[in-house]
């Protein structure tokens, strides 16, 4: 079996050094790229699997290289960067990371999210849940997809999805969502939900304005339909 290429995309050759010898060591094929014109050559010339991406490069964004891949290739994208932050992960993820990892990093950690990120994007079709023809779904490997094609969900998104879809057609509050998916407390005022639910349905329903799968019970809560 030929092995898996992981693509390191990160101007400190130190950082590029360290994490090839992890991965190595982990049975996977590694190239390097110190800057994003590189790394887009490399992905133009040879079958790369996954790459680890620093959002702080020389030549280009991070966030536009990303943006970049996602448009061009259907390859997981792990990001590296010093910006810790909830909204700047929440960014990296919307824009099409798989995984987000703030430094400084372990190594080890970086493996564990690799082997995590790789066994999600290999589907097994025997899992998958077809809601119809244009949403599926498979839960144990947190992968969603539209006519076919991976949806990227935050980890908050997904979260709100797995509760709903593992309960069809029962009806969740607010107050129920915060503390089942985002394990939190309800104050009584907190429309955060409302905030989720709008981008979950801008991904994954065919009319937003008209939901089919993520419905609104008035004076309830929200419910995933499932016939």
């Amino acid at each position: 079996m030929d092995k898996k290429t992981i693509l390191i995309v990160d101007d400190e050759e130190q950082i590029r050094e360290l994490l090839r010898a992890y991965i190595e060591n982990g049975g996977y094929e590694v190239y390097e790229a110190e800057n994003g014109k590189k790394a887009l050559k490399i992905l133009k010339n040879q079958k790369i699997h996954l790459v680890i991406l620093d959002l702080m490069l020389p030549d280009i964004q991070g966030e536009s290289l990303c943006e970049s891949i996602r448009l061009e290739y259907d390859i997981p994208v792990i990001m590296v960067t010093g910006k810790t932050d909830e909204s700047s992960m929440v960014h990296g993820l919307s824009i099409g990371a798989d995984d987000y990892i703030g430094k400084p990093f372990s190594p080890r950690n970086v493996m564990a999210r690799i082997e995590a990120v790789l066994r999600r994007c290999n589907v097994d079709p025997s899992n998958v849940v077809v809601q119809d023809d244009y949403l599926s779904y498979d839960i144990d490997k947190r992968i969603v997809m539209v006519q076919g094609n991976i949806v990227h969900l935050t980890p908050t998104e997904y979260k709100i999805f797995e509760t709903l879809v593992n309960s069809p057609n029962r009806v969740f509050s607010r107050e129920q969502l915060i503390t089942y998916a985002l394990e939190g407390e309800f104050d009584g005022y907190d429309r955060s939900i409302d905030t989720y639910i709008k981008g979950l349905r801008q991904k994954i329903e065919p009319d937003r304005k008209k939901p089919r799968y993520i419905t609104t019970v008035h004076g309830v809560g929200y419910r995933f339909m499932k016939e």
